[in-house]
């Protein structure tokens, strides 16, 4: 058995044509099945690369027969397989002036009226003309007569300048793209383009080598030998490998930048099953294709079992990686699923949590996404439990809470994915997720450039959104079970002390004065002076252990609504606390604080109240003869429902404000108050500054 030129260049050209039907079938498919919005042009794109596929699997039946064997099978092939060099080009541009938006633009729409007349003018002659001989006549060296004008092949005419056309104007649209509507359109065009335009290159070079070989071959006919024959079977070979890369760039668009699906964002799934499918077409093309070119014939059976056996062996192949890269996975995943044990930290005697947020998030930025870096940022009721900026990882910078604030505003709903922030203004991030809960908006996940300088895959944006909203969680429910436990415990030591307290006053003072007045009244003196005095007392004493035990004011609240209750309780409990009072409070906000849920009203009654306490308490420091003065501004709630919004209340003194000294002005009252209003989906935020008062925003939601 000895390989020849014309066997080694049969292998090599039935290789090819088994790759290129493997890879465009599975290009074709993935396509269609994986697109999100099946747009016309996605169809056009899907069905062109299946019709790729399917000449090519037409072009290996032919190319793997003995050359020179003439039948009608081979003419009809012969008729068909010039199809693809007069579709391709117009179904490229068709595909590429979709993807780039230009085909809303009306230059545009007056070229593909041109190239779409060229078009259909070389599939009529194709069908009703001859403007190429026939597969007998080109065995045969026998040509016959062919549709001419003034001399001249008119496939030499019109393929030429209907080809180049199409590719010149696809290349144009891929130079000047119109604006993406889809997230990260812009920036997938981008990275795509070099892809697309060396495909378009590739093309442009098949189109101008099919045209010329055409024009050679209807001069040269009568004169061609085996020789070039051979010559022309190597031309093919050059053809299928051109066809070959532009698959291989296509691919490479397809499943990087999901350039024609129409998806928000690539997934890295496909990424490794695109180089599985390269490995496979190699390998399937190279052995079948070799069997095939034998010099020897073999038992068609043999190839059929060789087919079947590389199939098996790529199957276990991929379902062995499959497995491979679960396992992956779920070490990956690991650091995010494993227990903070939150429970046994709260029910210790002085419960100190210690929430491992940096680890996972660590693992998130480094192992999972290849990122730069990572900020977890919380957002609204939350970030008043667990402060402004939860963890960061890798090279992050700083990020200032007014940014991270106005960040929230550009999230409208869960759909969107993320937005693209200033990386100066946080910390060298450039995209910004969004992390919801129930309750909306709750926190975003910043995250830098990738190390490989790659796009973030669908798959990892939504890992890193999951993770983000359950490491806030986490953080915010422990630190709320951890202030709940204190105040439990604080309220059960104070519970008993105020037992002791009134058992002790109760026995070693209160009734030993009764037993004294009553021994005083049993004297029946003329005089009750001193007995009355002594009843008056022990009235007195009863009445001030009274009034230090806790009162509750929910039925006060009930009756004459929020700010009702506020207002009496300034006027009354603190009078004279303040020079000055003065109530902002506009009609609609007062219309929302009387619907408030019973609930958010009492709890932000406490508050505002324990808030206006420490301002009386604290406000003039050492100095009991400095002005203070106290501004109550209350407008219609902007973070909740607009159907029931609530409520903002801004309280804001010009006292002494907080310093190192002052710190306790804070206290656990505070910050239970702050809890009390996260249970409920409010929030309570304090500013101030040496010398320059306190500024306390609350935000009391409405129903919901």
């Amino acid at each position: 058995m000895e390989l020849t030129l014309l066997h080694l260049l049969d292998w090599s050209i039935i290789a090819i044509s088994f790759f290129n039907t493997i890879v465009l079938l599975w290009l074709g498919l993935t396509v269609l099945l994986n697109a999100e919005r099946r747009a016309w042009g996605t169809w056009v794109a899907g069905l062109g690369l299946l019709f790729g596929g399917a000449f090519f699997a037409g072009h290996s039946a032919i190319v793997a027969r003995p050359l020179g064997t003439f039948n009608n099978e081979m003419e009809l092939w012969w008729r068909i397989g010039w199809l693809p060099f007069i579709a391709g080009p117009y179904l490229w541009y068709l595909v590429i002036a979709w993807y780039t938006g230009l085909l809303r633009a009306r230059r545009h729409r007056a070229w593909l009226a041109v190239v779409s007349l060229l078009g259909a003018t070389a599939l009529a002659l194709l069908a009703f003309g001859d403007p190429l001989p026939s597969y007998g006549e080109v065995v045969g060296r026998a040509p016959g007569a062919i549709f001419s004008i003034g001399g001249i092949p008119v496939a030499i005419l019109v393929y030429p300048v209907y080809s180049v056309l199409c590719i010149v104007l696809a290349l144009f649209a891929l130079g000047r793209p119109a604006s993406s509507e889809r997230f990260m359109g812009d920036l997938a065009r981008r990275r795509a383009r070099p892809w697309l335009l060396a495909a378009s290159a590739v093309l442009l070079l098949i189109g101008l080598a099919v045209g010329g070989a055409a024009a050679w071959v209807l001069v040269q006919l009568p004169g061609l030998s085996l020789r070039t024959l051979a010559l022309f079977i190597g031309f093919d070979l050059l053809i299928s490998g051109m066809i070959a890369v532009i698959s291989i760039l296509l691919g490479q668009a397809i499943v990087r930048y999901e350039v024609f699906t129409g998806k928000a964002l690539p997934r890295g799934g496909l990424s490794r099953h695109w180089r599985r499918t390269l490995l496979l077409a190699t390998g399937y093309g190279a052995l079948v294709g070799g069997s095939l070119a034998l010099p020897v014939p073999v038992d068609p059976v043999y190839h059929l079992l060789l087919a079947t056996v590389l199939m098996t062996v790529f199957y276990a192949l991929l379902s062995w990686r499959s497995y491979v890269d679960r396992e992956q996975s779920m070490d990956r995943l690991r650091p995010f699923v494993a227990s903070q044990r939150v429970y046994e930290q709260i029910v210790r005697p002085e419960p100190a949590l210690d929430v491992d947020v940096a680890g996972p998030l660590r693992a998130l930025s480094d192992d999972v996404l290849g990122a730069c870096m990572a900020c977890l940022a919380p957002i609204g009721p939350l970030a008043a439990l667990i402060g402004p900026l939860v963890a960061t990882a890798g090279d992050a910078g700083p990020v200032h809470a007014e940014h991270i604030i106005a960040l929230a505003r550009r999230f409208n709903s869960p759909r969107s994915v993320c937005v693209p922030v200033e990386p100066a203004h946080f910390g060298g991030a450039i995209w910004a997720a969004g992390l919801w809960n129930a309750r909306g908006l709750i926190g975003v996940m910043l995250l830098g450039p990738k190390r490989d300088d790659g796009l973030y895959t669908e798959e990892e944006i939504e890992i890193a959104r999951a993770i983000g909203e359950r490491l806030i969680d986490t953080c915010a429910s422990a630190e709320m079970a951890r202030r709940l436990m204190a105040l439990q415990r604080r309220r059960l030591a104070e519970s008993q002390v105020v037992d002791r307290r009134t058992r002790r006053v109760l026995h070693d003072e209160v009734l030993p004065q009764i037993h004294a007045a009553m021994l005083a009244l049993d004297g029946a003196r003329p005089t009750g002076n001193g007995t009355v005095a002594l009843l008056a007392d022990i009235h007195k004493q009863i009445s001030d252990l009274l009034h230090a035990m806790p009162a509750t004011d929910a039925s006060e609240i009930a009756r004459i609504g929020l700010l009702g209750a506020l207002r009496y309780t300034i006027d009354h409990e603190l009078s004279g606390a303040f020079d000055r009072v003065t109530w902002d409070v506009l009609p609609e906000a007062e219309r929302a604080a009387r619907v408030l849920p019973p609930l958010v009203a009492e709890v932000g009654f406490y508050a505002i109240r324990e808030v206006v306490r420490n301002a009386a308490r604290h406000g003039r420091g050492a100095d009991l003869r400095r002005p203070l003065n106290l501004a109550i501004t209350i407008r219609p709630g902007t973070a909740a429902q607009p159907a029931a919004p609530g409520i903002d209340v801004l309280i804001c003194d010009d006292g002494v404000g907080l310093s190192d000294a002052s710190a306790p002005r804070e206290g656990h009252g505070l910050a239970l108050h702050s809890t009390l209003l996260a249970v409920v989906g409010g929030t309570l935020t304090m500013e101030s500054a040496p010398g320059q008062g306190v500024r306390v925003g609350l935000m009391l939601p409405g129903a919901g």
